[in-house]
Formats: structure tokens, sequence, C-alpha cells
């Protein structure tokens, strides 16, 4: 007589897997859910960007690649699955049809102050990191959540890149909202301030590739007729998102009270070889003639297509550049500003790059800063 083994006990904890028709159904209504209308799920719910594959099971949202990797870190919060590629239960795909981005949003994005910076899906990963913790870690745009208001006094240190040199250095930053001032100080003690920066004269974009750091800042400032601009890191990311934040606030605070005339100009040159940087956050296009020059040569303010702002691949008529062909002209309410590309690729970069900010609407803070530099560009 032969001896039979026992069977292996049932673990409630791993519950089976679906069959195969199960798991090919739970898909089929998740690519579903991704297009429903209504529901904000063809896009990630933390940066925007278009046919995310992931999703958070834990708090019922779909989020991109790069996104779905932020969600990773914190999975006593939230955990996340590949729509495409993991097995789906039934229980799970009802959460997250009853859930969904718009009604997450919702809660969590309930009370995002005028001045955070909300990250777009072509923004740095310290932007798009701190935004999810800010949201689902530290809870801090709920209803019943902490109030974020614009601190009026920020200080601590910073690494600040030297002038003359590609040295860091540790400097003191002290920001007074009220006083509309940034200042920062050298390392020896009982000094005045290195540099007293008025924040009407003030932006800031994180430059992390043209830095070559993670959490690279780029402060522009003007100074007696000139652009000025500091490149200055912190270690610790939310640190660095902190400072750029409460400088997005008082920047604010100052447009609200009051903003002056900028003076118009526009003068006809041949083309000539820059640097361009494009700040979405702020809606500029600056140019340098070096990529780390200390100055801006000038800038752009670009809107929105509402207000008459436009992309246009190639080069007007009759116009031809020297050495590199690719062109595209953006047009203002004021004037036209006319680019060459060094190849067809670089052009699209670009084009999609500048139609992608002239689609977004002007938020609040935009229409204030708009107000002050729509159509102005310094050379």
């Amino acid at each position: 007589m032969g001896i039979r083994e026992p069977a292996a006990p049932y673990s409630p904890a791993e519950p089976a897997r679906p069959a195969m028709g199960d798991r090919e159904r739970n898909k089929k209504r998740l690519l579903e859910l991704l297009q429903a209308a209504g529901t904000g799920n063809a896009h990630c719910a933390d940066c925007g960007a278009a046919d995310p594959d992931w999703a958070s099971y834990k708090l019922g949202i779909f989020v991109c690649l790069n996104c779905s990797g932020v969600h990773r870190n914190f999975p006593d919060i939230s955990k996340v699955k590949s729509v495409r590629l993991d097995f789906w239960d039934d229980s799970t795909v009802e959460f997250m049809t009853h859930n969904g981005n718009l009604r997450v949003k919702a809660k969590y994005e309930a009370r995002v102050p005028a001045f955070y910076y909300v990250p777009q899906a072509s923004d740095c990963m310290v932007l798009k990191e701190q935004w999810i913790r800010a949201k689902y870690e530290r809870e801090e745009f709920m209803t019943d959540g902490k109030t974020i208001s614009p601190s009026g006094n920020r200080e601590g240190f910073l690494w600040k890149r030297g002038r003359d040199n590609a040295q860091f250095l540790r400097r003191r930053f002290v920001l007074l909202a009220r006083e509309g001032l940034l200042t920062y100080y050298t390392k020896e003690e009982g000094k005045g301030p290195k540099a007293i920066i008025n924040i009407k004269d003030l932006n800031a974009t994180f430059q992390t590739e043209k830095m070559g750091n993670p959490h690279g800042l780029q402060i522009t400032y003007r100074r007696e007729g000139h652009i000025r601009n500091l490149f200055v890191y912190h270690e610790s990311g939310k640190e660095i998102v902190d400072w750029f934040n409460a400088l997005r606030a008082a920047r604010l605070q100052y447009l609200m009270a009051a903003f002056p005339e900028l003076p118009e100009s526009e003068q006809r040159e041949p083309f000539k070889k820059r640097w361009f940087a494009l700040d979405p956050q702020e809606r500029r296009l600056l140019y340098y003639k070096n990529p780390l020059d200390a100055f801006e040569q000038g800038q752009v303010f670009l809107g929105s297509q509402e207000q008459g702002y436009e992309v246009k691949e190639d080069l007007p008529k009759g116009i031809r550049g020297n050495r590199w062909k690719a062109g595209l002209t953006i047009i203002t309410p004021e004037r036209r500003f006319l680019f060459t590309c060094p190849n067809e690729k670089e052009q699209r970069e670009w084009l999609e790059s500048f139609r992608d900010v002239l689609s977004r609407p002007l938020t609040a803070f935009h229409l204030l800063t708009a107000s002050t530099e729509s159509g102005h560009s310094s050379r």
C-alpha cells in the first residue's frame, strides 16, 4: 500500500493568482479605465505625463514610470504595479474603479498654494519627488491638513558655485519676504552680506543637467542693468525645493503688491550663436553667450496661445540662417523671435517644448508676472 503525502495547507495570506482568462479580463478593465472620460486617468496623477502604465493600488491612481519609482520609496503609503505586466485581482480593480486620478487629486491637492510649483512631465526628478512626498507622505495640501502659507523669513546654508571657478562653497542665505530681499554671506563672520538681491529682480529655476547636480538651482537677478546668475544646491531634496518655493512665495507677494512697467525694445541684428535655457515654470526663454555664464544676455516671456503667442516651424519666407538651417519662429503680440537649430532633431525637441508651454493656461502667478514682462526681451 502506497503512502500519500498530505496536501499543502491553504494560506489566506497568499491568494491564488487569477486564471489566465481573469487576468486578461482585468487587464482590459484597467486599460478601459485609463481612457474613461471624467477620471483624469489618461495622464499621470503627479506630473501629467500622457498614457501612464503604472498604478498605485493603495491610493487608487495611475502614474507614469518615473513617478512610480518615487512611490516605491514609501510602501506603507503607496504600492505600485504595472497595468500591463502584473497580476490584478477583481477587488483591486474595483478599488481603482471607485477612485481614479481626479477623485484622489481632489483629496490630496485640495489646498495647493498659488506660489507652490506643481511639476510637469518634463521637470527634474527632485521637483517631482518632493511634490509627491508633500502630497501623500506629508499630506500638506489636504483640506484638514496643515495650512501652507508663505514664510516671511527663511535662513539656511546652500552650496554656491564660485563666480571665477567651478568650486562650490558653503554660504548662508537669508530670505526676508516682507522686506523683499534675499541676501547671502561668505564664511567670514561679522561682515555684511556679500550680495543684497531685490525680490522684484529675482527668478529661480532648476538646472540639474546644466549644473551636473540633481538638486542644482539657478537663481537669476538683475543688478545695475545686468543679469547675474547664482548656481546653488543642497544635499537635501526637500530643503532645496523648499527654498525654491519660498522664493516663489516672496516674489508672488511682491507682484501682488505692486509691479513696474518694463520698457520694450526691438533691435534687428544677424543671427548669433547663443546658449538657450527654457524655464517652463516661469514661462521664460533665457539666453547666454556660454552655458555657465554668470550674466544672462536676455530673456523672452512666453504667454499662452489665447494671448496671441505662437511657435512656428521654420523661418519666415526670405530669411535664412547662417550655417544652421533648421529654423523656428516664436510670435508674441509685440514681435517675432527667429531661431535656428543645429539639426532637425533639436528643432523638433524645441518645438515640442515651446508648444507645451504655450498650450498651458496662465495661472494667477503668471498673469501678474506677464503684466510686467510680456513681450519684453533684453539683449
